[in-house]
């Protein structure tokens, strides 16, 4: 029998008529023994707490009652404590916290046979309440060639990246829409993501000669894409409250055949509470770097993303196969291309580097980065699919994009830019006419 229903069958069978009166009599009853059984207990005395308390049968019956009932309302809320510490008290600790420096490592491998696809990186970051973060990082080689560094700072709605052998930098300006994804270094992050969800508690445990207790949470909600699978663990020190190691693998599919993309990130070597100045969180350019400015649209909508879409059209005379992750991927698109667009765009940068024309492009790109931006965060875990490899501009009753946005409905963008709330199965029938 389950624990809930073996409860209330204690709490239906039980022979005491309970009221208020009766209540606060057991409870007096049962302060009085518990006090008696201390000031014993000062006197030298060790006896048996349950056995004084549970004196009476009526003591006994009300008391397993008052029991049962605090187990049926406090299941919920003891989940995750079986360590003895609770996360929001972790989470809670963190918030005193006005810097902390960490390593970390991320892998990336995706399964589709046609488009290989790995990526490691890793570093060291520094994040401080007051100041922003400033992060180091290592882009290693696949092929086991030289890797390449960068350095990254984030302070007010700016991000400078410093590539220092290339001596190149870029400068990329947001406003608070984009605060989110530019704060995925918070420190609080991890624990707001796992206490949003489903998780346990792992016990106690050694790691590094610290008494730590670990969490873990398998949500499949934790995570975009289709069918995700998550692994998400973090182990706190006992003593300070304070993470040491943050461990999650996760990975979905991306494609039709269900081709997969799988991450493993992890963050160690926590150094809290630790003192930091303005200085550090301030980059310094020299004079004789070169960059570009990177200007990300604000307020992020549907619409953005029909602009984005028109503005590929424009370009490259069709959509994408696939939509393209940066402003990078478009311009080597558009060299292929001969519309009107793509034509009047390499005569205007005909003969600049490749500084001047990032930032000849700012404007230029603004709509696609925010296209790119809807796609990859805006729709996460919105069941999201785009299908411009076989969907052409004039294929008004055809699925060029789609996501979901409740369990009964979809959003669709058709092939000609106009957009539909359609339910599953209305969906369904659509994308069955696909041409495959």
């Amino acid at each position: 029998m389950k624990t809930a229903d073996s409860l209330r069958k204690l709490i239906h069978n039980s022979i005491v008529e309970t009221s208020v009166q009766t209540d606060q009599r057991i409870l007096k009853d049962a302060l009085e023994r518990l006090q008696k059984v201390r000031q014993d207990r000062l006197a030298g005395a060790r006896p048996n707490v349950w056995r004084l308390i549970m004196k009476t049968p009526i003591t006994k019956l009300a008391t397993a009652a008052i029991v049962a009932i605090a187990c049926l309302i406090g299941l919920s809320l003891w989940r995750g404590t079986e360590s003895g510490i609770a996360l929001a008290d972790v989470l809670a600790r963190i918030e005193q916290v006005k810097a902390v420096r960490s390593q970390w490592s991320e892998k990336a491998t995706g399964e589709d046979p046609n488009e290989p696809y790995y990526y490691e990186v890793r570093g060291t970051r520094l994040s401080s309440q007051e100041y922003g973060w400033k992060s180091k990082v290592e882009d290693l080689d696949p092929n086991g060639g030289e890797s390449t560094f960068r350095e990254m700072y984030l302070y007010m709605n700016t991000l400078i990246t410093i590539w220092p052998k290339q001596k190149k930098y870029q400068r990329t300006e947001f406003d608070n829409s984009w605060g989110e994804m530019m704060q995925r270094s918070d420190p609080r992050k991890p624990i707001k993501g796992i206490l949003k969800y489903k998780y346990e508690s792992l016990g106690r445990s050694t790691m590094d000669g610290i008494e730590v207790a670990g969490f873990r949470t398998t949500d499949p909600n934790h995570w975009g894409g289709k069918n995700p699978q998550v692994d998400i663990k973090l182990w706190v020190d006992v003593k300070t409250l304070l993470p040491v190691r943050y461990d999650s693998l996760a990975s979905a599919e991306v494609n039709q055949r269900g081709d997969k993309i799988s991450t493993h990130y992890v963050e160690y070597d926590y150094q809290w509470d630790i003192p930091v100045d303005a200085a550090e969180f301030k980059p310094v350019i020299p004079d004789d770097y070169t960059g570009t400015v990177v200007k990300l649209p604000a307020h992020i909508t549907e619409e953005t993303a029909i602009q984005g879409l028109k503005a590929l059209v424009d370009l490259l005379g069709k959509y994408p196969e696939k939509l393209p992750d940066s402003g990078a991927l478009v311009l080597r698109l558009a060299e292929k291309s001969e519309t009107p667009a793509a034509m009047r765009l390499k005569e205007e940068i005909k003969g600049l580097t490749e500084d001047e024309i990032g930032n000849k492009l700012v404007d230029f790109l603004v709509p696609i980065r925010g296209l790119i931006r809807y796609w990859k965060l805006g729709l996460d875990n919105k069941d999201p699919a785009y299908y411009g490899k076989t969907v052409t501009l004039k294929d008004a009753d055809k699925v060029l994009m789609r996501w979901k946005v409740s369990d009964n409905e979809y959003r669709v963008i058709f092939g000609d830019l106009h957009v539909e709330t359609v339910t599953p199965e209305k969906l369904a029938e659509l994308e069955a006419a696909l041409p495959k």
